[in-house]
C-alpha cells in the first residue's frame, strides 16, 4: 500500500519550488516579449513549418507532429493509470519503449521527394540517425552526470548498457524527436518573421535558452510521477537539474534546425552540391554530442562534483 501522508516540510519545499520556477519562467517570458517588440519584421508573413522549397523536411515534421500526439497519449495513459506496474520484467519496458520509438523510422515520404529516394537517402532517415546518435550519447555518457551530480537512479526492472536501462535509450529517441520538431518550428518562425540583425540574434538565442530550460523542467516535472526514477533532492533537480539538463538543448536545438537544409536542392550544374549522407548525420551528431559533454563537465568542475562512471 502507498503511504499517502505528506510531511509538512515536503509541502513547504514543493511550494518553494513552484514559486521559484514561476519566477524564472515568468522572467524569461517577459524578456522574450520585450525583445519581440524591438524586432523589425519582414514584409512577408513568417512560417512555422518548412517552406515549399523544403518538401522533405515538411513531410518529416508533419509526420512527427502527428505521431507525437499518438505516443504522448499512449505514454500518458500508461503513467496516469499506472499501467507500468504490470511491466514486471526488463523486456516489458524494452518492448513498450521500443515500439513507441520505432514508428519514427518508418515515415513513407508521402508526396515528398523522400518517397522516390532510397531508404538511406531520405531526409527522414538521416534525421532519425542524427537523433538516435544523440540519444545514445546522452544515455551512455550524460546520464552518469545525473547519477553523480543529482544523485538520480532508475529502480525499475532493466537490462542495462553502461548502467543505463536500455528502455531509456528507446524512450529518449521519441522524446527528442518530438522536442526537436517543436523547436524547429519556433526557431524557424523567428528567422522567417524578422529581419536578420543583432536584435534578432539576441531574440533567437534567448528563445533557445528558454526552450532548453522549459523543456528540461517539464520533462523533470512530468516524469516525477513515475516512482522508479528518483532524485536525492527533488527541489535541486527541478531548479538546478533543469538548467543542467537544458545544456543538451542549448546545443541541439539550433543545430537540428540547420541540419540537412539542402536536402531538396537540385544540382543545376551551376552549384556543386554534395548531399548529406547518413554517415554525415552520424558524424555531425557525434560532434555536437562532444560539445555537450564538454559543457556538462565544465559545469561539474564548477560545482566541484566528482564524476563517477559506474
Amino acid at each position: 500500500m502507498i503511504n499517502s501522508s505528506v510531511a509538512p516540510e515536503d509541502v513547504d519545499n514543493s511550494y518553494e519550488v513552484v514559486v521559484t520556477m514561476v519566477k524564472i519562467l515568468a522572467t524569461m517570458i517577459a524578456v522574450i516579449f520585450g525583445l519581440i517588440r524591438i524586432q523589425t519584421p519582414h514584409n512577408h508573413q513568417g512560417h512555422w513549418l518548412p517552406s515549399k522549397t523544403q518538401p522533405s523536411k515538411y513531410a518529416y515534421e508533419i509526420y512527427c507532429a502527428k505521431y507525437t500526439i499518438i505516443w504522448i497519449t499512449i505514454f500518458a495513459v500508461t503513467v496516469v493509470f499506472r499501467l507500468y506496474e504490470h511491466f514486471t520484467t526488463a523486456s516489458h519496458y524494452n518492448i513498450f519503449c521500443g515500439m513507441l520509438a520505432l514508428p519514427f523510422f518508418f515515415q513513407s515520404g508521402g508526396t515528398s521527394p523522400d518517397a522516390s529516394r532510397s531508404f538511406f537517402s531520405r531526409y527522414s532517415t538521416k534525421a532519425n540517425v542524427w537523433i538516435a546518435t544523440y540519444s545514445f550519447i546522452g544515455n551512455y555518457w550524460y546520464t552518469h552526470y545525473f547519477y553523480s551530480i543529482l544523485k538520480a537512479s532508475y529502480t525499475m526492472p532493466a537490462t542495462r548498457l553502461n548502467d543505463v536501462p536500455i528502455a531509456m535509450y528507446f524512450a529518449t529517441h521519441f522524446y527528442f524527436s518530438s522536442y526537436h520538431v517543436l523547436s524547429n518550428s519556433v526557431l524557424r518562425k523567428i528567422k522567417t518573421t524578422f529581419i536578420p540583425n543583432y536584435q534578432r540574434t539576441i531574440l533567437f538565442w534567448t528563445i533557445v535558452v528558454f526552450m532548453a530550460y522549459f523543456t528540461a523542467f517539464m520533462e523533470t516535472l512530468t516524469i516525477s510521477s513515475f516512482p522508479y526514477y528518483n532524485f536525492q533532492d527533488q527541489s535541486y533537480a527541478y531548479k538546478i537539474g533543469s538548467a543542467f539538463y537544458g545544456i543538451y538543448f542549448l546545443v541541439s536545438f539550433p543545430a537540428f534546425v540547420a541540419f540537412d537544409n539542402d536536402v531538396d536542392v537540385i544540382d543545376d550544374q551551376k552549384i556543386k552540391f554534395r548531399p548529406t549522407t547518413c554517415w554525415d548525420a552520424f558524424v555531425q551528431s557525434c560532434g555536437y554530442g562532444m560539445i555537450i559533454l564538454c559543457l556538462l563537465d565544465f559545469v561539474r568542475l564548477y560545482l566541484g562534483e566528482t564524476f563517477i562512471m559506474k
